[in-house]
């Protein structure tokens, strides 16, 4: 049976399965017993080990009347993760443990010296080669090897604080081990800060004396330069050239407006008097006291003369005199605005020769002020070197005193603290006798439970018939009496009566089997039902020949291992009992050494249920329907080396809605197997055409030579199958009766 067929056919009864745990308790029991017992056994007569613990916080320890000036802890990095696992690495390094040996003399341990007090066992595994001899090793690597083997080094979680564990069979030894480490790596960060600080004084004062010298040749440069270039500072910072530039050009600036000025005044008098314009409105007019005088002496006049004109005509000499004098004053104003004029053309004539005298005495300053600048930049660049240098100097001065008075006083505060020394521990850490005895219990028992179980599963015995796996006792497929025909068949075909196909073809036993029976023609029951009566003793009708030219079984076969075909397509006409032809011919080219596949497309499964040990299997139809893969359908032969390919259990309906891809299955088929054969029933040439390919053979099975048979012979060679050959499975192998309840291997 497959492997489908029996997950399909049983199921697991758990019943059954568990009450083998009731059935076996006792060899549980003992057995559990046992393995509880020596594991007390050997947790009791184990060396204890002892385990001590020291913690180390790691933070600055540096005073804030001892950190240098301008110095403070938040300038300081604090160590992360990765900080605090290189300490780590540094405590469990090789030069604090040789450290630590010497000091306590470990070397002389036999706990930590294997060379000093071997076991038996150790030098029987060292003979064998199945430990490396420890005498090759150095003994310092020896007592190294062993604390390592017994020192655990951790960063405690979330924590800046380090453990140090060591274990060991003196409880005192482990105490003064991780002690020992713990003041041997503050030790060490103690001395590397030592020899930090002479390392640092040795450096910076040479680097001071080079660093004197060279300010005092770069302030030398500077007053040189100055001195060579003539450069006098003024105002502001700013180099005398530029001041007086810039002063320059404010008093320019001023004389501009100035002449300007001068000029639009005079103008404006002039207008006025060219024009007979009044020179009140004139600023520079009404700002002349003369003018001013002349205006009121000028309006006294006229008053006069309106008070005199009330009593005196105008040509009185009186009035007349008055009128003179008034034409007198503005001769006299008259004359007074042109002296103005000329004054204000005066003052504009001399602010403009200030002002190109201003103008060539700024020219030259422009092109001193460039001087000044190119020579001023080299003198800033000196001043910023020598600058520079005089600061570095000042900052290794001020490191060397505090690096020189640390190493004076011998002073290095370390960035670790030990806050837990290790104490003697009074209780053994291994081994721990009661969880080392319960677990070994518990696994002990759990394994039993488990070993009984699955043996229990796959004995076989907690098996039983799964629900809706029905079964029937498979009937005698029988196949009729030849009856002798007229000789038109080879010589070699005399003689041959006919036998059930299969009864001893692959010389296989033959199997139970609980399958239904096939549906088969009522004149197959009939000659079946007359095999089963016939006496024993009473002799078989001689078969008689074809007509047709039928070949038997093993022509057919030797005619598809010749030609070399890829697919062979048997047709039935006579229903199920000619499927064996395609059976037995795939038999015998599977024992001739090919890799030989039957389809069977029969309604009935006639084709492979001889093949088969249950009709449960997935065949076709489920590969058809997309309810299994080829892996699921493709099921070895009970009797022979072929593989078959059986009807299946999906639904057929279904299953034909996906017809068009039997091309691509048979071609698949063909590419995996030598020769793939398909036994199709009564089908026709249209039924046949989607199987047909290249190297395909098409054989018709017949059991007799009836007119059922020519006539579908005629049918195939006449829709374009002429080389149409016939097979018939009688006289395949001698004639017998079959054992009832037992099955022929086809």
């Amino acid at each position: 049976m497959s492997v489908q067929s029996a997950a399909a056919d049983v199921d697991v009864d758990l019943r059954q399965l568990f009450a083998s745990l009731a059935r076996n308790w006792l060899r549980i029991v003992l057995v559990t017993l046992v393995v509880t017992g020596l594991a007390f056994a050997l947790a009791w007569l184990a060396t204890p080990y002892y385990k001590a613990t020291a913690k180390l916080e790691i933070g600055s320890r540096e005073s804030e009347y001892t950190r240098p000036p301008g110095t403070n802890d938040d300038e300081k990095p604090i160590l992360d993760e990765q900080g605090v696992a290189t300490q780590v690495q540094i405590i469990s390094s090789p030069d604090i443990l040789k450290q630590v040996a010497t000091k306590l003399n470990l070397d002389k341990l036999p706990e930590f010296d294997e060379t000093l007090k071997m076991s038996a066992l150790g030098r029987v595994l060292v003979l064998v080669g199945l430990k490396s001899d420890p005498v090759d090793i150095p003994p310092e690597e020896r007592v190294l090897n062993a604390m390592h083997d017994k020192l655990n080094v951790y960063a405690v979680e979330k924590t800046r604080a380090i453990a140090i564990e060591f274990a060991s069979k003196d409880p005192k030894l482990a105490a003064a081990i991780a002690n020992g480490i713990a003041d041997a790596y503050i030790a060490s960060k103690s001395d590397a800060k030592l020899e930090s600080n002479a390392a640092a004084t040795d450096f910076l004062a040479p680097e001071i004396a080079d660093l004197q010298n060279k300010v005092k040749d770069a302030e030398a440069k500077v007053a040189a330069f100055r001195a060579q270039s003539d450069l006098l500072m003024g105002g502001n910072n700013a180099v005398l050239p530029t001041q007086q530039l810039a002063e320059l050009s404010s008093e320019l600036s001023r004389v501009r407006a100035s002449r300007a000025a001068a000029e639009a005044s005079a103008e404006s008098v002039r207008r006025a008097l060219q024009n007979g314009g009044s020179l009140d409105s004139v600023p520079e007019v009404l700002s002349s006291d003369l003018i001013q005088r002349l205006r009121e002496r000028q309006v006294e006049l006229r008053a006069n003369i309106a008070d005199l004109s009330t009593t005196l005509l105008d040509n009185h000499p009186r009035i007349r005199a008055l009128k003179s004098q008034l034409a007198d004053l503005d001769g006299q104003i008259r004359n007074e605005a042109q002296k103005i004029i000329r004054g204000l053309s005066a003052q504009a004539q001399t602010a403009k020769a200030r002002e190109d005298q201003l103008i060539a005495d700024v020219n030259t300053l422009k092109a001193a002020s460039a001087r000044a600048g190119e020579q001023q930049v080299q003198l800033d660049a000196l001043q910023r070197d020598a600058n520079v240098q005089r600061q570095q100097l000042e900052s290794y001065m001020a490191s060397y005193n505090a690096v020189a008075s640390r190493k004076d006083r011998r002073y290095s505060p370390v960035a670790a603290n030990l806050i837990a020394r290790a104490q003697v521990p009074s209780q053994p850490y291994f081994p721990k006798i009661g969880p080392i005895t319960g677990a070994a219990a518990a696994a002990s028992l759990l394994l039993m439970a488990i070993g009984t179980l699955l043996g229990e599963l796959f004995s076989g015995r907690a098996m039983r018939p799964a629900a809706g796996a029905r079964f029937t006792d498979i009937e005698q497929v029988a196949m009729p009496a030849a009856r002798v025909e007229p000789m038109v068949a080879e010589a070699h075909d005399e003689g041959r009566a006919f036998a059930p196909y299969g009864d001893t073809a692959a010389g296989h036993s033959i199997a139970e089997a609980e399958l239904p029976r096939p549906a088969e023609s009522e004149q197959a029951e009939d000659r079946a039902a007359a095999m089963e009566t016939s006496e024993p003793g009473e002799p078989m009708p001689e078969p008689r020949q074809s007509r047709l030219g039928e070949m038997d079984v093993e022509k057919a076969a030797e005619k598809l291992i010749a030609s070399g075909a890829a697919r062979a397509i048997f047709v039935s006409p006579e229903g199920d009992e000619a499927a064996a032809s395609a059976v037995l011919v795939a038999r015998e080219v599977s024992d001739a050494g090919l890799r030989v596949l039957l389809l069977d497309l029969t309604a009935s499964g006639a084709a492979s249920r001889p093949m088969l040990d249950s009709s449960l299997f997935p065949g076709i139809t489920n590969l058809l329907a997309s309810e299994a893969q080829f892996s699921d359908v493709i099921h070895p032969d009970l009797y022979s080396d072929a593989h078959v390919i059986p009807v299946g259990t999906a639904d057929p309906v279904r299953a034909m809605r996906a017809a068009d891809r039997l091309p691509i299955i048979m071609q698949s088929l063909t590419t995996a197997y030598d020769l793939v054969v398909v036994e199709c029933g009564p089908a026709d040439a249209q039924g046949i055409s989607r199987l047909v390919g290249d190297g395909t053979e098409v054989f018709l099975s017949m059991l007799e030579a009836d007119d059922q048979v020519t006539q579908a012979a005629v049918k195939l060679i006449e829709n374009g199958y002429p080389n149409l050959m016939l097979v018939t499975p009688i006289g395949h192998e001698p004639p017998g009766t079959p054992v009832p309840g037992r099955r022929s291997a086809a």
